[in-house]
C-alpha cells in the first residue's frame, strides 16, 4: 500500500495499524476513536484486523477514504451510524425485553425471521462500494468470522472482500441466520477472534498496533436477570477470545526473545510495540449497558468517549517507544 499523498512535507508519516474489537452498538466508541485518528494527516493506516462492528467501522472507513480522503472518511463514519441509529426499532421496556429475550432461545431466527431481512445489509450496500474497494483498497483488511462446522477462524482479505464477508463477521446465532459462503456458513468472528492479533502482526508492516477494546471485561456483581445474565455471559465469551489470544501472543513475544525464535515473526514480536484503548476504562458504565441500544444519545456518548481515548493515546500513546515491553500497553 502506499502512503497518501497529502501528507504534510515537514513531518515522517507516522505508521499504524488497527485491531478492531466487535461488540454491537458499542462499535461507536470506535466510531469515535476512528474520527479522530482521520484528523492526524501524517498518521497512515497500514492494516485493520476485525470483527463484527470492528468490520463494520473498517470498510465504512475505506469506503470514505477511497471516497474522498480523510475528510470523506469521517462523513461515511458520521453517516453511516446516523442511519443505523434511524433504522433501528425503539427500545423496549424492561417486560417486552425480557419476553423477546425468552422467545429468541425458543424461536431460532430461521423460524422467527424466515425471509432473512438484514438491515444491515443494505445499509452496507448503500455506503460501501465493495468492487471499489478491492481493486483499491488504503489498507490491509483481515475480517473474522467462525465457521459453523468446525469452530475456525475464517480470515477474508480485502482483494476478495464482499458484502456477504461483513454480515458474517457480526452474525450472531440467535438473532441472525448463518451466513453461507463458497458452500460453508459462518457465524460471528467474535467467537473465534475478536479480533485478529497474531494474523494481523505477520500481514502488517507497522512498528505499533492499537487495540481498540469495546467489549467490557469486568462485571458488577452475579446478575439475577434473564437480560442480564445473557449480556454477561456474551461479554464473558467474547473477552474471553480476546483474553486467550493475548496469552497465546505473550508466550510467543517471550520465546522470540528466549534465542529461539529466528523467523520473521519472532523479529516482528521483538520489535512490535501493542498498544490498547479500552471502551470501560472511558465509559465506566459500559458492562450495565445493551450492546443492541442504537439510541442516538447513547452513540454519542460512545463516540464521544472513543474521541478522548483516541486523544489521550495520541498524546502519550505515540511517544511509546518498541522494544522489549509488555505485548499489551494501555493508555488512557
Amino acid at each position: 500500500m502506499t502512503a497518501p499523498t497529502d501528507l504534510a512535507p515537514h513531518r515522517a508519516p507516522r505508521t499504524l495499524s488497527l485491531a478492531l474489537q466487535g461488540g454491537g452498538s458499542f462499535g461507536a466508541f470506535t466510531w469515535g476513536v476512528l474520527d479522530r485518528l482521520l484528523e492526524e494527516d501524517d498518521l497512515v493506516i497500514d492494516a485493520v484486523s476485525s470483527t463484527n462492528a470492528g468490520s463494520v467501522n473498517a470498510v465504512v472507513m475505506a469506503a470514505g477514504l477511497i471516497a474522498g480522503g480523510r475528510p470523506e472518511a469521517r462523513r461515511h463514519l458520521d453517516r453511516f451510524w446516523k442511519r443505523i441509529s434511524e433504522t433501528a426499532p425503539p427500545q423496549l421496556g424492561p417486560a417486552v425485553t425480557v419476553f423477546t429475550d425468552i422467545t429468541s432461545r425458543w424461536l431460532s431466527p430461521y423460524q422467527s425471521n424466515p425471509f432473512n431481512h438484514d438491515a444491515l445489509d443494505r445499509l452496507l450496500a448503500d455506503a460501501v462500494d465493495f468492487d471499489a474497494l478491492r481493486a483499491a483498497p488504503p489498507f490491509k483488511l483481515l475480517v473474522a468470522a467462525t465457521a459453523v462446522p468446525d469452530g475456525a477462524t475464517r480470515i477474508f482479505r480485502e482483494t476478495e472482500l464482499v458484502r456477504k464477508m461483513v454480515l458474517a463477521s457480526g452474525c450472531i446465532p440467535l438473532k441472525s441466520q448463518a451466513v453461507e459462503i463458497e458452500g460453508r456458513r459462518y457465524w460471528d468472528g467474535g467467537y473465534s477472534a475478536n479480533p485478529p492479533l497474531i494474523r494481523l502482526i505477520e500481514a502488517s508492516d507497522a512498528p505499533a498496533i492499537l487495540l481498540v477494546q469495546i467489549v467490557p471485561s469486568l462485571g458488577q456483581g452475579a446478575p439475577c436477570s434473564a437480560p442480564d445474565i445473557v449480556r454477561r455471559l456474551e461479554q464473558i465469551t467474547f473477552d474471553g477470545v480476546l483474553q486467550r489470544e493475548l496469552s497465546a501472543l505473550r508466550t510467543m513475544v517471550d520465546l522470540s526473545w528466549s534465542g529461539g525464535g529466528r523467523s520473521a515473526l519472532a523479529a516482528k514480536l521483538r520489535a512490535l510495540a501493542l498498544h490498547r484503548v479500552s471502551a470501560e476504562d472511558h465509559h465506566p458504565a459500559l458492562q450495565d449497558e445493551s450492546s443492541t441500544d442504537l439510541g442516538w444519545r447513547f452513540l454519542l456518548r460512545l463516540r464521544a468517549a472513543g474521541r478522548s481515548a483516541a486523544e489521550a493515546w495520541l498524546a502519550e500513546g505515540t511517544r511509546l517507544p518498541a522494544g522489549r515491553a509488555p505485548p499489551l500497553r494501555s493508555i488512557g
